[in-house]
């Protein structure tokens, strides 16, 4: 039997990917998973996985604030040494993100084997600075490899849910209809601005005969200010693998693990990087899509702009006119273009990874 600590923790982004990873091991395995007692992972681990936590934050500011920022990653480094000496533990697999940083500093130290997955395009400040204290790094994009110099990595893929490596039906609550179908992303705790910007045109897109699903997130004040028969706006949904498999169009930000499901979908996106992104990684992960021609970028700007709406009108001209000859539509192409980056075994890879140090 192995013994596995997966450390994971924060935001969908990196706990998903390592979910796919941890339920995909040899039932033989054994899984325990390191995360933070007041985050996402609470909500979603404890039952697959035991749960261990500890305190984590990113080292930010300066002066005394910064030396007790120290200070607690070094106790967290001694609670992964604990856990890892009490759980007998051959083998960490951490995802990134503030967790990383003791995670790694602790298997370093009790010289257990360690695979970091930075998904990411730019990857974060953890897996920069301690990438080369980790006997691997599987990145999500090729561009990564030249940012991390002093790692040994190897291309993976981000690792996806089980539900989307298979069709899906449409979700039955989707307008009725033959018109395009627009699938709106506004993230899990809400991109107010993206959100913002796309309100200024939902009330061209349905008058036009568009079918228009606007996912809001958890934090968005300005739900039902609008209401039309070819409009559905919800804060989430649990179904994101049949919308995304049956949307014509999507309009997303442009985290790794989006990109990453709108890829293995085939679905076209216009990708609005978040402006204050960390290192402006979502801008990177937005232009490696574009450049496959699988997405279009759109910088975000105020929702009386026409940027957006010119942009859709361009993409939707084809699908939208009443012309029969009809004409090239940019959409097939931009669906072709995500395919080519779509990785289908990702999960796969990672667990072969794995399985080669234990």
């Amino acid at each position: 039997m192995t013994r596995v600590l997966v450390a994971a923790s924060g935001t969908g982004g990196h706990i998903f990917p390592a979910l796919a990873v941890a339920e995909a091991l040899p039932a033989s395995w054994d899984v325990c998973w390191l995360g933070v007692s007041d985050r996402l992972e609470i909500k979603l681990v404890p039952e697959k996985f035991p749960l261990e936590s500890v305190k984590a934050k990113g080292l930010q500011g300066s002066g005394i604030r910064k030396i007790f920022q120290v200070l607690q990653l070094l106790n967290a480094t001694r609670r992964v040494c604990n856990v890892m000496r009490k759980r007998r533990v051959q083998i960490v697999f951490t995802t990134g993100g503030y967790i990383a940083a003791p995670a790694i500093l602790g298997a370093f130290l009790c010289r257990v084997p360690v695979i970091l997955h930075e998904s990411n395009a730019i990857p974060g400040r953890v897996s920069r600075l301690l990438g080369g204290l980790c006997d691997l790094v599987a990145v999500g994009l090729p561009v990564a490899k030249k940012r991390l110099p002093r790692a040994t990595t190897f291309l993976t893929g981000t690792p996806l849910r089980k539900s989307f490596l298979s069709l899906q039906p449409a979700p039955d609550w989707i307008p009725p209809g033959d018109g395009p179908l627009i699938v709106i992303l506004g993230g899990s705790q809400g991109a107010v601005g993206l959100n913002h910007m796309v309100r200024g045109v939902i009330p061209s897109l349905v008058k036009n005969g568009c079918r228009v699903i606007h996912l809001t997130g958890s934090n968005d004040n300005e739900n039902g200010k609008f209401t039309h028969d070819n409009f559905i706006e919800k804060s989430f949904s649990h179904e994101m693998p049949g919308l995304l498999q049956h949307a014509d169009l999507a309009i997303s930000r442009a985290g790794a693990g989006t990109l990453a499901e709108l890829a293995l979908c085939r679905t076209p996106a216009i990708l609005v990087p978040y402006p204050s992104a960390t290192d402006q990684h979502q801008e990177f992960n937005a232009a490696f899509a574009a450049e496959f021609g699988g997405a279009v970028i759109v910088h975000q700007h105020h929702s009386d702009h026409t940027i957006l709406r010119d942009v859709l009108a361009r993409l939707l001209k084809t699908r939208l006119s009443k012309n029969e000859l009809g004409g090239v539509d940019p959409l097939i192409e931009m669906r072709n273009g995500m395919e080519k980056i779509s990785v289908k075994d990702s999960h796969l890879k990672v667990v072969k990874l794995l399985e080669s140090f234990s």
